[in-house]
């Protein structure tokens, strides 16, 4: 409950530093709306575009490699406390 309580004090502070600094960026020096890299031409664009698709498999792999990782780690520690149980039963002797 607590970390829910940061999490949502947290969201709050930041939408409200946006809030205030919009208006700074929406009244810098006009440049003709190019924004920060210059005029957008069909290369631009397309340049873009391809690198939109490239980074979206490329997340998915990292993603699913990292919960593939996860997993295999979460499945050797049962195997684990599951071997330490089974031991701990027989180890009485007689």
């Amino acid at each position: 409950m607590k970390r829910l309580r940061h999490l949502f004090a947290t969201c709050v502070t930041s939408s409200l530093l946006l809030l205030v600094l919009v208006p700074a960026a929406l009244a810098s020096a006009p440049n003709g709306g190019q924004g920060t890299y210059g005029a957008a031409d069909d290369k631009v664009v397309t340049n873009a575009g391809f690198i939109v698709i490239a980074f979206f498999p490329t997340l998915i792999l990292v993603l699913s490699l990292l919960q593939w990782r996860l997993d295999k780690r979460r499945d050797a520690r049962k195997a684990a406390a599951k071997r330490r149980r089974a031991s701990a039963d027989w180890s009485g002797g007689w």
